[in-house]
């Protein structure tokens, strides 16, 4: 099956704990935290034809992220843990679930509440 989604993620363990739930083949891509205009455009470049969806904390760095990809790449899909949990590495798996089957994305059926 080919890959036609890429996740834009701030950090490793954010990557690490969202492909542990995925059950299609989706490419994650981590920015390691706040990043340029011109880096982004190099992070996403392999991956112009895809599906981008953003999955960042949600903190003033996770937030400043968002805006500048909201900025560069207008067609992202923007998908969000809830404020209490604040990170994506700290958001409950069946949380994180919800949120990745909300934008249809596939997910393991034992992360499935």
């Amino acid at each position: 099956m080919p890959i036609d989604k890429v996740i834009l993620v701030e950090g490793r363990s954010d990557k690490q704990r969202i492909m542990r739930l995925i059950a299609e083949p989706v490419e994650i891509v981590c920015t390691n935290g706040t990043v340029s205009a011109t880096r982004l455009e190099e992070l996403l470049a392999p991956y112009d034809q895809l599906e981008i969806y953003v999955f960042v904390d949600a903190d003033k760095s996770g937030e400043k992220l968002r805006a500048l990809i909201k900025r560069e790449f207008p067609e992202a899909l923007h998908l969000y843990t809830e404020p209490a949990y604040r990170e994506v590495a700290t958001t409950p798996m069946k949380v994180l679930a919800t949120v990745l089957l909300g934008a249809n994305i596939d997910v393991k059926s034992e992360f499935i509440a």
